[in-house]
C-alpha cells in the first residue's frame, strides 16, 4: 500500500490522530438541530458554539471539579436521521486516548520485573522490528512509548477512507510500516507514530499471553470502575449503548455521512477503543491520583520531551503514552487526546483533581480542533 510524502508527514506530526473516513448512508437532507438557548455557563457556550457554526453536528463533555463535583454537557444532535439529541454521557470512540491504556499496561509490566522499560523490544519480540534503519535490537521500549523510536507510520488515509470497514491484523499493519526506510535514529528526535504503539501491544500479548483487550479490563478498567471502556472485540464495527453517530464531510460544504460504524482494527493498541467522557476523566484522574501505576512509574510516564508538531499548542510535552499541555490559568494538564473517523476527544487532569473531556461527533479541520482545545482551557480555568 503506497501513501505520498505529504500524507506520511501529516500522520507523524499530529499529535492527535485525525483521520476521515467513507462512510455507509449519505444523509441527502440532514436534520438541524434546535438552535442552542442562552446560557451563562462558559463550557455551554462553547459546545453551542461548535455545534452551531458547523464544526461538528454534536458535542458533549464531562467536567470534573477539584471537590469531584461533576456536571455533564450536551450540544446539537446525536443522530442527524432522527434529529434525536446528544445522549447525555454517551459512549464514543477515543481514538489515541487508546495510548494511555497501552502504556498503562506497559509500565504496570515494569513494575513487575516482566520489561525492562530501557531495554530493547528485541528481547521481547525477537526479530520482529527489522527493516531499512530500522533494528529492534537497538530500540527501546521507552522510546516506544515516547514516540522516539523513529520507526515510520503504517496509515495509508486513502485506504482507510476507501474501504473504512476493513478489518486488519497487527501484525500487518506493523509490516506495512516495516516497508518504509526509518525516519530517524531511534533516540535522537521526537516524532508522533501509531506503529509505535502496534509494536506496543504486541509486546503485551507476547509478555502476559493474553490479548491486549482482555489485559486493559483486568489491569485496568475493572480496577478504576470503567464501565463504558473497551478495546473492541475484532470484527466488532458498532458502538455499545447510547451514543451519539459519528459524521464526516467530504468537502467544507458538503453533506454530512454517517460512519458510526467501522472496523477500529487499523487502530488497534494506538487509537481503537471506546469509552465515554465520565470514564476517560475517571481513568486519568486514577492514572494520575498514583492508583494504576506505582510511584517509579508514574514518575516515568510523567518524564517528557517537547513537541514538535503542527497544530501543537506551544508548550506542550510528550511523556509515556500522555502529554502535558498548559493552561492559560497556569499550571498545566495531562492526558492524551485522539481522533479518527466520527469522534475527537480533548481534556486531561491537572495535578488538584479538576478532569475535563469534551467530544465532538466529528473530526474538525486545524481551527475547529482550536476552539475544542479552547473550550477544554475554559472548562480547566472558568
Amino acid at each position: 500500500m503506497s501513501v505520498s510524502p505529504s500524507t506520511r508527514s501529516a500522520f507523524r506530526a499530529a499529535t492527535l490522530t485525525a483521520l476521515a473516513a467513507l462512510a455507509a448512508g449519505l444523509l441527502t437532507a440532514p436534520a438541524t438541530a434546535a438552535p442552542p438557548a442562552r446560557t451563562s455557563d462558559p463550557v455551554q457556550r462553547q459546545l453551542d458554539g461548535l455545534t452551531r457554526d458547523g464544526v461538528a453536528p454534536g458535542a458533549l463533555a464531562h467536567v470534573v471539579k477539584a471537590d469531584g463535583g461533576a456536571r455533564h454537557y450536551t450540544s446539537g444532535a446525536g443522530n442527524l436521521a432522527t434529529g434525536s439529541a446528544v445522549p447525555r454521557g454517551g459512549s464514543v470512540r477515543i481514538g489515541s486516548n487508546t495510548k494511555a491504556f497501552t502504556a498503562t499496561v506497559v509500565l504496570q509490566l515494569v513494575g513487575e520485573g516482566e520489561v525492562a522499560l530501557d531495554g530493547p523490544v528485541d528481547a521481547y519480540l525477537p526479530g520482529l522490528l527489522r527493516g531499512e534503519g530500522i533494528d529492534g535490537r537497538a530500540i527501546t521500549v521507552r522510546q516506544l512509548l515516547q514516540h522516539t523510536s523513529g520507526l515510520p507510520e503504517y496509515l495509508d488515509r486513502q485506504a482507510v477512507l476507501t474501504d473504512p470497514r476493513r478489518y486488519y491484523e497487527p501484525r500487518e499493519l506493523l509490516d506495512r510500516a516495516l516497508d518504509r526506510p526509518a525516519d530517524f535514529a531511534p533516540g535522537t528526535r521526537w516524532a508522533y507514530s501509531n506503529t509505535n504503539y502496534v509494536a506496543a501491544g504486541l509486546l503485551v500479548q507476547k509478555v502476559t499471553g493474553r490479548p491486549l483487550g482482555e489485559e486493559i479490563r483486568r489491569r485496568i478498567t475493572d480496577r478504576a470502575g470503567l464501565r463504558d471502556t473497551y478495546l473492541p472485540a475484532p470484527g466488532d464495527m458498532t458502538v455499545r449503548g447510547r451514543h451519539p453517530h459519528g459524521y464526516h464531510r467530504l468537502t467544507a460544504d458538503g453533506p454530512w455521512r454517517d460512519y458510526t460504524e467501522l472496523d477500529p482494527s487499523w487502530g488497534w493498541a494506538a487509537g481503537g477503543m471506546v469509552s465515554t467522557d465520565s470514564d476517560l476523566n475517571r481513568f486519568y484522574r486514577a492514572l494520575f491520583s498514583g492508583r494504576l501505576l506505582a510511584p517509579a512509574q508514574l514518575a516515568e510516564m510523567r518524564r517528557t520531551v517537547p513537541v514538535d508538531a503542527e497544530g501543537a499548542a506551544p508548550g506542550t510535552r510528550y511523556g509515556l503514552g500522555v502529554q502535558s499541555i498548559p493552561l492559560s490559568c497556569g499550571g498545566r494538564y495531562w492526558g492524551h487526546g485522539g481522533a479518527l473517523p466520527g469522534f475527537s476527544t480533548y481534556g486531561g487532569v491537572t495535578s488538584d483533581g479538576r478532569a475535563v473531556n469534551i467530544t465532538a461527533t466529528a473530526v474538525p479541520d486545524g481551527r475547529g480542533a482550536a476552539r475544542a482545545t479552547t473550550a477544554v482551557d475554559t472548562a480547566f480555568c472558568r
